[in-house]
């Protein structure tokens, strides 16, 4: 009989536990969040050389009060369904735990209802070729998604922009690899000359 109990209480732990601390799905997210990007409509952006402003706040559309559990807002660059496809590392889940659709982050800050807050951020380096969007989350005090928006419509096909990777050699390494080239020669003739001194110190004894 006790061990019944046991499992029992258990089984009741695990239940209240996952649904207290479970995984939060993005269909379950209110839309509440209004954001936008300062790239035009497939605009071209360069990695390493290009600001994107991003503008966020609160939709006032929604009754007052809503946003009353907002504590924290995260804002990210995520992938365009196209740069999606046949990119596994890439993929869209619901379960925002396992969805890989936002995986740059521009800023986080705390969450102002009293105005919009805007942040020009530098395209860092290392985001490679695709397009994009800008989204952002709303979190609450346990640190748990609670609402979004995005710069996109919901089937995320309009006002995105593409951004140009870096490619190819950094340009410290062109300087490097010309230094060694140049020492090489440099040493090649220091090579011929003491060579050629040897073999006249030879003909002379």
């Amino acid at each position: 009989m006790a061990p019944r109990l046991l499992a029992g209480s258990l089984l009741t732990f695990c239940l209240l536990a996952e649904s207290c601390y479970g995984t939060v799905l993005f269909s379950t997210l209110q839309p509440t969040l209004v954001v936008s990007a300062s790239p035009k409509e497939g605009e071209v952006l360069r990695a390493g050389d290009d600001k994107i402003t991003v503008t966020w706040g609160m939709n006032q559309s929604f009754p007052v009060g809503t946003d009353e559990a907002y504590k924290q807002v995260k804002v990210k660059l995520c992938y365009a369904p196209i740069s999606q496809q046949d990119r596994a590392w890439r993929k869209t889940n619901d379960d925002l735990s396992k969805d890989k659709t936002c995986q740059f982050q521009i800023i986080v800050r705390p969450y102002n209802s009293s105005s919009q807050q805007s942040f020009d951020w530098m395209i860092e380096r290392d985001v490679p070729t695709a397009t994009y969007f800008v989204r952002a989350y709303a979190y609450n005090s346990d640190g748990r998604e609670v609402a979004f928006g995005q710069s996109t419509d919901g089937q995320k096909k309009t006002n995105l922009f593409d951004i140009q990777g870096i490619s190819g050699r950094h340009a410290s390494l062109d300087v490097a690899a010309g230094c060694f080239s140049a020492f090489s020669v440099l040493s090649l003739f220091g090579f011929l000359f003491l060579e050629k001194r040897k073999a006249k110190t030879s003909q002379k004894s």
